[in-house]
């Protein structure tokens, strides 16, 4: 019966993936008996474990960037650095790695859905982000701050962060209000590093352009 009870509580919250956090508050069962009925609907193929405490049910299409903002609990995060500047056209080659931009400590979470890198920025530099596409999917960088926090880890020693595959700015990409994301860099030598990176990328653009 409780089986049940928490296959109806997932159909309840009407999403592909959700987590088992979610499922104790909404059947108002322990932890534990949500625990043991997860995994009797995952051996009978009713649902799939993505990840610690993130599931998902079997056969609803689900992209990896639905498990953002269920990776860490007790921090924000947004997609940025690479990943982000794939998602808005900056870079085709794919990111091999989802990379994410945080408060919390730099870390490697592997789902199976992909592996996801993420990248400590200060606090006070932690914005410049929205719902992807204006929907409630994940959260992701403009695009003029994903190229920035790219530049701000290559300032921070981080070298693959500071190399770029061929880069196409669309005409809407401000190389201006990227300047000013590089102004909120709180540390006067990271700063330094990060505009002067960002003036030899628009150089270089308008160069080629």
């Amino acid at each position: 019966m409780a089986r049940k009870n928490i296959l109806s509580c997932i159909k309840q919250l009407d999403r592909s993936v959700f987590t088992t956090g979610e499922i104790v508050a909404v059947s108002g069962k322990s932890a534990s008996v949500v625990t043991q009925s997860l995994s009797y609907l995952e051996r009978e193929g009713l649902i799939v474990k993505l990840a610690r405490g993130i599931w998902a049910e079997t056969g609803k299409p689900v992209s990896p960037y639905q498990l953002v903002p269920f990776l860490m609990p007790r921090h924000r995060a947004y997609v940025s650095f690479v990943s982000a500047l794939h998602l808005h056209g900056l870079i085709e080659q794919i990111p091999q790695t989802i990379t994410l931009a945080s408060t919390a400590h730099t870390r490697v979470i592997h789902t199976k859905l992909g592996t996801f890198t993420v990248h400590q920025i200060a606090p006070g530099f932690f914005k410049g982000f929205d719902w992807y596409r204006g929907q409630g999917h994940f959260l992701i960088a403009e695009p003029e701050k994903a190229l920035v926090d790219s530049l701000y880890l290559s300032a921070h020693k981080k070298r693959q962060f500071g190399f770029f595959p061929e880069m196409d700015f669309p005409k809407a990409f401000s190389f201006s209000r990227a300047g000013q994301w590089a102004k909120a860099i709180a540390v006067p030598e990271v700063r330094s590093c990060v505009e002067r990176k960002l003036r030899e990328l628009q150089k270089t653009y308008k160069s080629g352009s």
